[in-house]
C-alpha cells in the first residue's frame, strides 16, 4: 500500500462516531447536516439526461437496484448524530436527487418515516437532472418560503452552461429565524482552474442573497451548506464568500467557515487520486458565533463516517464506498461522506 494511501486510510480512524460531549446533554441541541446522495435517480425515463440510470442502461439501474440504494442512504441518514439527539437531523441539505419522486420515497421509507421530514425542492436546469433540496424535521422547523436561484453559467462561446440553482429556504428553526441556502456548485470536469470562474459564479450569487439578508438584519442566522466543488482554501469560498477559519475574524459581514482544520490535516469528504477533498461544507454567519445570547450557538462540526461506509479492499481502499464504480454495482452509500454541524442552546 502506498504511503499516500495508507494515510487515507489511517486519518479515518481517530476522528469520527466520538462519544458525546458531557457538556452537550446540558443544553438543547439542534443538528444540520448535508448529504451528496449519489446519483439518486428513479428508474423512469424523463425529459433530462437520465439514460445511463435506467434498467436498460449502462448501469442496469433496475428497481432492485433503486431500492436498495434508498435501504443504504436510509441507514446513514438515520444514523447521523443519533450520539447526540434521537432525532438525528432537525435540517439536511442534499445534492444529486433527479425528482420529487426519489425525496418522496426517501422520506417515506420506514426507517426514516418516523422522523416526518418534509422537504423543498425545485427542478433544476442541470444538464444531468440532478437538483439540490432540503429536508426538515417538522419537530424543529417551521417552514416560511423556499425559491430556487438561478446559476446563469455560460460556456465561452456564449452559450448556456445549465447547472444546479442555489436553494433558498427561509424559516424556523426551533423557534429562531434562519436563512438557509443549499448549494451543488459547478463540478470540477474539464479541470480544476478552468472550471473555477464557474464555482466564482455560483459563490456570488450565494453572497448576494447573503448581503440582501444581512443588510435588511446584521444579526441574521444564516446557513450555507452544500458540495462545493472547492476546498476550504479555494478562491470561491475564501474570497467570493468572504469565509473565515477563525471566529475571532469572523465580522458582520463574513462568513464562519469551521471545516478548515479537518482540510488542513488532509481529511476530507471524497477522495480522488489518494488525496482528500472537502467539497461539503457547512458555513454560518456571525450570529450563531455569539454564546452569551439565549439563543442556539455552533458548538462543532463532524464528518459523519462508518466504517461500513468506505471501502475495505483494492485500489480504493479507505474511499466512500459507492454506489458504482464506472458501471459496475458496488452496492454501496455515495462517493461522499456528509458532514453535519452541532448547535446548541440553553436549556430553560
Amino acid at each position: 500500500m502506498s504511503k499516500k494511501l495508507l494515510w487515507c486510510v489511517l486519518w479515518l480512524v481517530p476522528l469520527y462516531g466520538c462519544a458525546q460531549d458531557n457538556g452537550e446533554r446540558h443544553y438543547r441541541i439542534a443538528l444540520v447536516g448535508f448529504y451528496n446522495l449519489e446519483n439518486l435517480f428513479d428508474t423512469l425515463d424523463g425529459p433530462n439526461n437520465d439514460e445511463e440510470f435506467l434498467p436498460r442502461g449502462a448501469k442496469q439501474y433496475t428497481g432492485a437496484v433503486y431500492w436498495d440504494k434508498l435501504d443504504k442512504l436510509v441507514r446513514v441518514i438515520s444514523g447521523i448524530g443519533k450520539n447526540r439527539s434521537p432525532d438525528g437531523l432537525a435540517l439536511m441539505g442534499c445534492a444529486e436527487v433527479e425528482n420529487e419522486t426519489v425525496l418522496r420515497d426517501l422520506v417515506a421509507h420506514p426507517g426514516l418515516a418516523d422522523r416526518n421530514y418534509g422537504y423543498v425542492h425545485f427542478d433544476s436546469p442541470d444538464e444531468r437532472g440532478i437538483d439540490v433540496a432540503l429536508l426538515y424535521n417538522p419537530r424543529y422547523f417551521y417552514l416560511f418560503t423556499g425559491r430556487p436561484l438561478l446559476v446563469d453559467n455560460r460556456y465561452p462561446d456564449g452559450s448556456p452552461r445549465h447547472t444546479r440553482d442555489i436553494l433558498y429556504v427561509h424559516g424556523k428553526l426551533s423557534g429562531e429565524e434562519v436563512h438557509v441556502l443549499v448549494a451543488h456548485w459547478p463540478s470540477r470536469r474539464g479541470g480544476e482552474q478552468a472550471t473555477s470562474p464557474y464555482r466564482e459564479q455560483a459563490a456570488a450569487v450565494c453572497r448576494t442573497v447573503i448581503d440582501s439578508v444581512l443588510a435588511a438584519d446584521p444579526g441574521a442566522r444564516i446557513i450555507l451548506m452544500g458540495d462545493l466543488n472547492d476546498d476550504p482554501v479555494n478562491k470561491s469560498v475564501v474570497e467570493v464568500l468572504e469565509s473565515k477559519s477563525e471566529p475571532e475574524e469572523v465580522d458582520g459581514s463574513s462568513m464562519y467557515n469551521p471545516w478548515m482544520e479537518y482540510y488542513r490535516s488532509g481529511k476530507g469528504t471524497l477522495a480522488y487520486r489518494d488525496a482528500w477533498n472537502l467539497f461539503d461544507q457547512i458555513l454560518l454567519s456571525g450570529a450563531w458565533l455569539d454564546r452569551t445570547g439565549d439563543g442556539f450557538f455552533f458548538h462543532k462540526a463532524v464528518i459523519y463516517h462508518k466504517s461500513w461506509m468506505r471501502q475495505h479492499r483494492g485500489r480504493y481502499r479507505g474511499y466512500p464506498l459507492r454506489t458504482y464504480n464506472w458501471n459496475k454495482y458496488m452496492g454501496g452509500y455515495s462517493d461522499h461522506f456528509p458532514t453535519y454541524v452541532v448547535l446548541l442552546k440553553a436549556r430553560d
